[in-house]
């Protein structure tokens, strides 16, 4: 009888110490999941960087900042042709790329759920940094004859691909002016179709949202007299007022031989990460870009400053690339 006491009883003791023991190893196992909150997570094995249309400075730029990235971490990074700033974030959304370009403002519109984005929230975007200005170009020829904003009423004018940043900006340049997109003859054309159109006479002008020199526009103005239609300073205010993101800008003189310099409005470039890569490996895509912009041929790299990386940014900054601006000490402007 005691045998059988003694038994049951370092059977129970037996029990109970493997149930014990599989608790505490339970516990210790969320504990380190917990303290990692996804810093810890594995790089990918392939990156894409999403940028817009071959005509554009998305395209040149991302192609230039693949390399820099793949050698910096070690993950092979390719540039992709897309629609640019609105198709990127949705893409982002759908897990089609890791690192995107956009336009400050089609960030705040994806991540606040506004305008082409109503009813579809995008949350899951981080900033790495802000570029350069993204001036917006509304281009036509001397032959056309369109020589003001309030000109391009009744003309069959592009405005963008359709959905793009582009089309955004010309729908409230166009407010600005008392027009609006029923005013014009619109047409949805990626730049390289807009320079086609604007060549063969099938439109009149086109919205162009892109840093200058634009290669599109470079190739029109080999074989036309280009004309950039201006927005004039109190019009740029009115925009600005009502739209904060915006500001003044202008397409300097000699740019697609222009005799004088061309006053209007301009966003900002930006590139924006899923949220969900690791701090480690945003970190070093962060310090490898700014740290190699020498390395970049395309003109609009000069213009990309690390000290200006947080201006006007409008989305929260991936805690990775906060990391590396903290170190260099850069702040957004006040």
């Amino acid at each position: 009888m005691k045998k059988r006491k003694f038994l049951l009883f370092t059977t129970l003791m037996l029990v109970l110490s493997m149930v014990l023991s599989a608790c505490g190893g339970g516990s210790d196992e969320k504990g380190g999941e917990g303290q990692g909150d996804g810093k810890s997570a594995e790089k990918p094995k392939f990156m894409s960087i999403l940028t817009g249309g071959t005509g554009g400075t998305y395209f040149p730029l991302g192609g230039s900042f693949a390399k820099i990235v793949s050698e910096a971490t070690g993950v092979e990074t390719n540039a992709e042709t897309t629609g640019a700033s609105a198709e990127n974030m949705q893409s982002i959304k759908d897990n089609k790329g890791e690192i995107a370009f956009t336009q400050t403002d089609i960030a705040s519109y994806a991540t606040e759920g506004k305008l082409m984005f109503d009813g579809n929230k995008i949350d899951n975007i981080k900033a790495i940094g802000t570029l350069y200005p993204e001036t917006i170009q509304i281009v036509t020829t001397e032959k056309s004859g369109i020589k003001t904003v309030e000109d391009l009423k009744g003309k069959k004018v592009s405005i963008g691909a359709p959905g793009s940043g582009t089309a955004a900006n010309a729908e409230q340049i166009l407010e600005v002016y008392g027009l609006s997109l029923s005013d014009i003859k619109k047409q949805d054309l990626s730049f390289d179709e807009s320079v086609t159109g604007i060549k063969d006479g099938t439109i009149d002008a086109a919205f162009v949202t892109a840093g200058t020199p634009t290669a599109a526009v470079e190739e029109l103005s080999a074989t036309e007299k280009v004309v950039i239609v201006p927005v004039e300073a109190d019009k740029a205010d009115a925009l600005i007022e009502k739209y904060p993101y915006y500001a003044k800008e202008v397409v300097p003189s000699g740019t697609y031989k222009l005799a004088s310099e061309v006053p209007t409005v301009a966003v900002l470039a930006m590139l924006v990460v899923k949220s969900d890569l690791s701090d480690e490996l945003v970190y070093d895509i962060t310090k490898s870009i700014f740290e190699n912009l020498d390395q970049v041929t395309h003109a609009k790299a000069k213009q990309i400053k690390l000290e200006n990386a947080l201006n006007g940014v409008g989305i929260d900054v991936h805690p990775g690339a906060q990391k590396y601006f903290d170190e260099k000490g850069v702040k957004a402007a006040q």
